[in-house]
């Protein structure tokens, strides 16, 4: 069903006829609309590259990564955190694929590896704006792509090298293609939409899923096949669903353990393991650490970088700034679009798109916000396509809707002055940053508000010129966006780094943190949590620090034969000095740690074998406590060999 058909009109003046026959005269029916979504797409893709490599590697972790699949196709295919193989990212590959095809054709760099996610960023902007444009029409595609392009979340992640990027851009693709088969009712795009899907999980696990729902219900509910024939589709997409979630899982599962790197994250080295542990329920319901560690090792989960889980968890002092700027615009919009489409048929585009919308939006704060495992306030970019899309669509009905009702009016003007007066409340918890755009960005909304309503009253509309109540939408929209636009250009002006970056300016840092991060408790963990730009990074399992200059130099000139340059414990440590010389590094605990990964028997082995010969230590140990096995037979049959203030422990074969 077309887009045009909705029930009610816009509000036409002698001005606004002027300017439609202007822009159709110079520019062509669609050219003004192509015009447009053009110039946002390049100012997008401009922002989300203007200084990218001040963010250098971003997180060490994924460039580490991204640099092994340079060095070696098996890293590429597993998704290792070392050319040599020992163990693999705690996600699925896909993301880094993208970035490690860039770097192998222009060479490993920030850029290289950066570049593909702004591209990413772009390209959602663009998709999110077809999308939206097919239910609800041109402006409200383009008000759906700004308030995207403009969210601070958004421009920190596609700025940044963690799976959140590519993973948001398939997501948002897989709600394209259900609005074309919303729209035709064809089963090549339901097919296309799952293998998206499908996509995204293999991009960061079950967190793609979250859609699932909104996909599902929506053309089951209002597909304008006969229902017969929509279960028949669903099923098929399910059929494809599988496949292109499965296809990399089976394939790294069904090759033996000995001949493929160890699958970091997991408890017993299996893919199947990590999707449904600590990448599955271990995030919706908690557990005590990453892999099992014990609840002393805080990553980033619960009631500490997260926030406490709640109804108002991402309106915290956290996550607020990230992506609630425009939630009750969208809240609004979603109830008035609901109403304003209810008496349509069945198979109403429009209808079909808020639900579609709507209900992405409901299932990723419902998860977001009650989520008592591990959660970062950057997981929030996959809630901002919703909100984005609400926001453009509620705000053209609206707009149609005051046409006809001064109610309509009304609760357009009450919408965005109160998400002013939200914009001015989160502006003030920065209260260094630009202090006089809070009630600029309130005042501005009032005023925007009060003409909506002076307009729609025919006693004072004759007294109004015809552009007024056109104009005063446009700036309410301009206003509501003023803080989080603000806080975007902040987040280009900076950089970001670590393993928990966070949007925004750079502000004071709260306790127990260092470097800008606001908000946020002291963290506990084994070790140190140092602050970029970005926000902490968290060195966790007892790393005490990267290893110095001089102690790299010794292991460099000693190294010989071995494979591996050293093992430590993390692979937060051992990214660092794979970035600095280029050399595999073996994590023996994997990304905190506390990976089950290395036993005794599997070092002697690799000691043994010429593999592996120096091995650095730090308190926590792999897997566990100081006293662990590993550590121990470290301990017992290595030389210690102290370089600086760093004790290395030199397991020669010949003191095996």
């Amino acid at each position: 069903m077309s887009a045009t058909a909705h029930p009610i009109a816009p509000p036409r003046s002698r001005f606004s006829h002027r300017v439609a026959a202007i822009l159709q005269e110079r520019l062509g029916e669609a050219g003004w609309v192509r015009l447009s979504v053009g110039a946002l797409t390049m100012a997008t893709l401009v922002l989300y590259l203007w200084g990218l490599d001040r963010n250098g590697w971003a997180n060490t972790y994924y460039a580490a990564a991204v640099q092994a699949g340079t060095q070696s196709w098996k890293a590429f295919f597993f998704g290792s955190l070392d050319a040599a193989n020992y163990i693999t990212v705690d996600k699925p590959p896909a993301s880094l694929w993208l970035m490690e095809l860039s770097a192998r054709i222009f060479g490993l760099s920030s850029w290289s590896m950066l570049a593909p996610e702004a591209i990413a960023g772009a390209l959602t902007v663009l998709i999110l704006f077809f999308a939206v444009r097919r239910a609800f029409g041109p402006v409200a595609g383009l008000v759906a792509a700004a308030a995207m392009a403009f969210t601070p979340v958004a421009v920190l992640m596609f700025r940044y090298n963690n799976p959140d990027a590519l993973l948001t851009l398939l997501l948002v693709g897989s709600a394209w293609a259900m609005v074309r088969a919303l729209d035709g009712g064809r089963t090549r795009w339901l097919l296309l939409c799952a293998g998206l899907v499908g996509l995204a999980f293999n991009t960061k696990d079950l967190q793609a899923y979250i859609v699932l729902p909104a996909l599902v219900l929506t053309y089951f509910l209002f597909g304008p096949r006969r229902f017969g024939a929509r279960i028949l589709q669903l099923l098929a997409a399910g059929a494809v669903l599988v496949v292109s979630t499965g296809w990399w899982l089976v394939i790294v599962d069904a090759i033996p353990a000995a001949y493929r790197p160890y699958i970091g994250g997991s408890t017993d080295n299996s893919v199947v393991n990590l999707v449904l542990g600590y990448n599955g329920l271990g995030r919706i319901f908690g557990q005590g650490g990453p892999s099992g560690a014990p609840s002393g090792a805080v990553v980033g989960g619960g009631a500490g970088f997260g926030g406490a889980t709640g109804l108002l968890r991402l309106f915290s002092t956290e996550i607020g700034g990230q992506i609630a700027w425009l939630i009750p615009l969208a809240v609004v919009s979603v109830g008035v679009g609901l109403w304003v489409h209810r008496s349509l048929p069945r198979a109403d585009l429009a209808r079909a798109g808020y639900v579609l919308w709507g209900l992405w939006f409901v299932t990723h704060f419902v998860v977001f916000s009650f989520a008592s495992g591990i959660f970062h306030p950057y997981y929030t970019v996959a809630l901002a396509p919703g909100v984005a899309a609400l926001v453009g669509a509620g705000v053209v009905d609206m707009w149609k809707l005051s046409g006809r009702s001064p109610l309509g009016s009304v609760i357009l003007a009450a919408a965005l002055a109160g998400t002013g007066w939200w914009g001015a409340q989160l502006l003030a918890r920065t209260p260094t940053f630009l202090p006089w755009l809070g009630p600029l960005e309130l005042a501005v909304a009032i005023v925007a508000a009060a003409a909506i309503v002076a307009a729609s009253w025919p006693a004072l509309r004759r007294w109004l010129p015809d552009p007024v109540p056109a104009a005063a939408v446009a700036v309410g929209v301009v206003a509501v966006m003023l803080g989080p636009a603000a806080y975007s250009v902040a987040t280009v002006g900076r950089s970001s780094s670590g393993a928990i970056p966070s949007a925004g300016p750079a502000v004071a840092a709260a306790p127990g943190l260092r470097n800008g991060f606001t908000g946020q408790p002291p963290v506990r963990l084994g070790s140190t949590a140092s602050g970029g730009a970005g926000g902490p990074q968290v060195r966790a399992g007892g790393v005490g620090g990267a290893l110095g200059s001089d102690v790299i130099a010794y292991l460099e000139q000693h190294q010989g034969e071995a494979t591996w340059l050293v093992a430590v414990q993390s692979a937060n440590e051992a990214a660092s000095i794979e970035l600095a010389t280029g050399r595999p590094v073996m994590a023996m605990g994997g990304f905190s740690g506390t990976d089950p990964a290395m036993t005794v028997d599997k070092l002697a082995q690799l000691v043994l074998s010429g593999k592996l010969r120096y091995v650095v230590i730090s308190g926590g140990g792999p897997g566990g406590g100081s006293s662990s096995a590993v550590q121990q037979w470290v301990i017992a049959n290595g030389t210690a060999v102290t370089v600086g203030s760093t004790t290395i422990y030199d397991l020669a074969p010949s003191t095996i």
